[in-house]
């Protein structure tokens, strides 16, 4: 058995999101994912100055 054929089977799946962040509440928006189990892959800036966009996962 090849090493892929072995873990094939129980590779991790993800669902992904992406969140606009409020640059005064990014915590308290971050936190409330994060208790639904998402975490946090990046951050990146959002259409203006006062906006970040977060692109989060989660196991399936």
């Amino acid at each position: 058995m090849t090493r892929s054929a072995e873990y094939g089977s129980r590779m991790q799946k993800w669902e992904y999101s992406t969140v606009p962040l409020l640059v005064h509440a990014t915590k308290q928006i971050l936190d409330n994912w994060g208790q639904d189990g998402w975490e946090l892959v990046a951050v990146i800036p959002g259409p203006n100055p006062e906006q970040l966009v977060a692109y989060l996962k989660r196991p399936i």
